[in-house]
């Protein structure tokens, strides 16, 4: 090789090194950050000296929502701290925005507590445990959910009256696993994190007391299997319709399920088409072949969740033949609560900003996941009611359980946060030892506190009558 040709071939390689760096130059930037944002500033929580009324930031919330439902939606919110909490993501959002950030932004859930984890069927059957709520995604720093996870393992687990001890182990144990699993994303392919997924069929807590994990595993397969036998025809068809003349029609359970008006939904008179034909678009091409042998046949209002009560949140029910019917959930995407803070969403329709982070966060989505807009410009995101979702009971969890489920919760966002973020500078900025987590732990005992506070608050807006609450089961 003459010398011309050499310089050209290494030039030609400083080019190609200059496309990426590598996992440790990576890393070496994520550390570098502590020098502007130590890991130390992230420990702890004091409240700001001009900090929002965290009623008035729940009543400015309210917009849009209807009217009737918002009782129900502060009853539930009422019922203990930790419900305050699950509903008040608008609050932490708010306050989140006040503390240091390192920068490092991730596709957040926006809303990342303990119960908007659980497990679901991916379109291949499998069981896999993810994140399940993501109403409120959007680009942020990763640090965020990370906070608002521990915070609400803090808050369940004091409802819960656990030892305080025991609280901190689990949340400290909650914040490692996000670490350790960061750095084991950080070494693995970038194919190898996208395809990774926590199938609930096998996985194992690979930190806990054999027995009692495998005990775990048992009543996993259990849970499993019944909801295998809990199909669409046989299981919620039934509960949920009744056959009057000719069609089926969602049974009506006011005030939780009912039959919206003209007034609550345009579109009532045509069926609903031309959102249907917009939400038909957003499925991929192979799936409107599936799509199209179904009929919308009925709709109505279902209150659904905490947060979420007092939207335009529905279901609807579409049958291909009389023994085939397909219950589509229809929730309406409002602007996330990080939108103030974290920048406004690229996305023109808040359900495709929804739709777009799920598919990102998500191992697996449903297929019959898409978005559309109503008649009267309210967006929304679609898909299945229930696929085999399991969600966690809160109140049957001991210690261990406890730390268990934080456990596979801080794993899952991990494994979320490394598919659209950088986990090699992530786990550079949290490096290798435990400075991060006692952080972390800090933040969200002290949160606690806070959370404490504004539900003292709130339950006293009650009582004085500035907001109307109403207990409905």
């Amino acid at each position: 090789m003459d010398k011309a040709a050499s310089h050209k071939v290494a030039r030609d390689r400083r080019a190609e090194s200059d496309l990426y760096n590598t996992p440790d130059e990576r890393a070496a930037e994520g550390r570098a950050i502590r020098d502007s944002v130590s890991r130390a500033s992230q420990a702890g929580w004091r409240e700001p000296k001009h900090r929002r009324d965290p009623v008035e930031i729940l009543r400015d919330s309210n917009e849009g929502r209807l009217p009737k439902l918002i009782p129900i939606r502060f009853g539930r919110m009422a019922a203990c701290p930790f419900a305050f909490y699950r509903g008040a993501a608008a609050v932490m959002a708010a306050d989140l925005a006040t503390t240091p950030t390192s920068g490092l932004r991730v596709q957040a859930c926006g809303d990342a507590h303990l119960m908007n984890f659980g497990g679901f069927a991916t379109p291949e059957r499998n069981v896999i445990f993810d994140i399940n709520d993501l109403d409120e995604t959007l680009p942020a720093p990763f640090e965020w959910d990370l906070k608002r996870l521990a915070a609400s393992v803090v808050i369940a687990a004091e409802h819960l009256e656990l030892p305080y001890n025991d609280i901190v182990h689990i949340t400290t144990d909650l914040a490692r696993e996000y670490r350790e699993r960061m750095h084991d994303y950080a070494s693995m392919r970038a194919l190898d994190v996208w395809y990774d997924r926590i199938d609930l069929q096998k996985y194992q807590d690979r930190s806990g007391d054999p027995a009692i994990v495998e005990a775990a595993h048992k009543r996993i397969a259990h849970r499993i299997e019944v909801e295998r036998r809990k199909t669409v025809p046989d299981h919620l068809y039934p509960k949920l319709v009744s056959q009057e003349g000719a069609l089926p029609r969602i049974k009506d359970e006011p005030p939780l399920i009912f039959h919206p008006t003209e007034d609550i939904a345009p579109g009532l008179q045509s069926g609903y088409q031309d959102a249907i034909v917009s939400y038909r678009q957003s499925l991929a091409p192979h799936v409107r072949v599936l799509f199209d042998r179904f009929h919308l046949v009925d709709l109505a209002i279902k209150v659904v969740g905490v947060g979420s009560v007092g939207t335009m949140c529905g279901v609807g029910l579409f049958m291909a033949s009389d023994n085939d019917p397909l219950f589509l959930q229809v929730k309406e995407a409002k602007a996330s609560v990080l939108e103030p803070y974290a920048g406004r969403s690229l996305f023109s329709n808040h359900g495709e900003r929804v739709v777009a982070g799920q598919r990102i966060m998500q191992a697996a989505s449903d297929v019959f996941l898409g978005w559309t807009r109503g008649t009267n410009g309210r967006e929304f995101y679609i898909r299945q009611l229930r696929d085999m979702k399991m969600s966690v009971i809160i109140e049957n969890l001991d210690t261990e359980l406890l730390r268990q489920y934080a456990r596979a919760c801080a794993h899952a966002l991990a494994r979320a946060h490394a598919r659209s973020g950088d986990p090699a500078m992530i786990a550079g900025y949290m490096g290798s030892g435990q400075t991060f987590d006692d952080a972390i732990t800090e933040f969200a005992t002290e949160y606690s506190c806070q959370n404490r506070r504004d539900y003292r608050a709130f339950m006293h807006a009650i009582r004085e009558g500035r907001i109307q609450a109403e207990a409905v089961e």
